[in-house]
């Protein structure tokens, strides 16, 4: 990144809203904040002292857990100071640098844990027998980690492209976080040439993951067909429905934004809200209802939390 920079500080927007509800939104995000943050560590916990969730299914639902954790603590914060003072919104060059790369790091990340997740499923419905042999704890490893490093190598790809450009004009960014389309709104520079690479970087990345994700479902939908009983393909269906609807919470506002041509601020800013806010609350929200092994190993938790106050 260039230090040519003549902006030192950035100032985020926040999201469009009418200043008498500023109190009310910071209520309702706050409390949207703490419960992501409880949520996923509840989950976390539950998987580390109940031995029945030591499978690759948690292992991977762990690594999701804490990436969710983070991935709303990297946007959050900063969006509820823009509610309660306007100099909330201010970031150094460097901080907005380093919220874009975190933000890019742990969304890509997530993005391909998603489609681990979907392999995950089609070797377990699919190939039963040999499941166990195929995901041990070392390909489960090797598997995780790819994840985290296609994540940072996408992510510094993305803060390099954008970072890289002179900036000495307005320093309002027309979002609640840095982020690379609004950003580059504010170059001295014509930004056409990064603003593709950009755009078919997330492309490649988005597309490509979504495309595996449908084609492990299409197989296993076709393995859940020649399963005999109707309880059988329930059951089935059962273990990649949660999954399923994740999936679709975190790739379709995250393609609204950076797969269509132009970008109206107001609007990207509030479609942003459904996958840096609400969809790491859902996550644990719908492992923990939908899932009868999450249920059951919270009501044991909660059996000895009682158990242990009684002695």
């Amino acid at each position: 990144m260039r230090n040519g920079s003549l902006v030192t500080l950035f100032v985020l927007a926040g999201i469009p809203h009418a200043p008498a509800s500023s109190t009310a939104l910071l209520g309702i995000f706050l409390v949207v904040y703490v419960l992501t943050v409880v949520g996923n560590l509840l989950i976390l916990l539950l998987i580390r002292v109940a031995s029945h969730l030591h499978t690759p299914m948690y292992y991977f639902l762990a690594n999701l857990s804490f990436i969710d954790m983070w991935f709303s603590t990297v946007t959050v914060p900063k969006m509820l100071m823009t509610f309660v003072s306007p100099a909330g919104g201010a970031i150094s060059f460097g901080s907005c640098a380093a919220q874009l790369y975190a933000f890019h790091f742990l969304g890509s990340t997530e993005c391909f844990l998603y489609t681990v997740m979907a392999y995950d499923r089609y070797l377990a419905i699919s190939h039963p027998l040999r499941y166990a042999g195929l995901m041990s704890g070392r390909a489960c490893a090797v598997l995780a980690a790819s994840t985290w490093l296609s994540g940072a190598l996408h992510s510094a790809l993305q803060t390099t492209l954008t970072f890289r450009l002179p900036y000495c004009g307005p320093h309002h960014i027309q979002h609640y976080f840095c982020d690379a389309p609004p950003i580059l709104k504010l170059a001295c520079v014509d930004t056409s040439a990064n603003e593709m690479v950009i755009f078919v970087n997330v492309g490649v990345v988005a597309s490509g993951c979504f495309l595996l994700i449908a084609l492990s479902y299409a197989c296993i939908g076709r393995s859940i067909l020649k399963i005999c009983t109707s309880e059988g393909r329930r059951r089935a269906w059962q273990t990649c429905a949660s999954h399923c609807i994740v999936v679709l919470c975190f790739f379709g506002p995250a393609v609204f934004i950076y797969l269509r041509p132009g970008s109206q601020d107001g609007v990207d800013g509030v479609v942003a809200v459904f996958y840096t806010v609400l969809t790491p609350l859902l996550n644990p929200v719908v492992y923990t209802l939908r899932n009868k092994d999450v249920r059951k190993a919270l009501l044991r938790l909660k059996e000895k939390a009682a158990n242990s106050q009684t002695k």
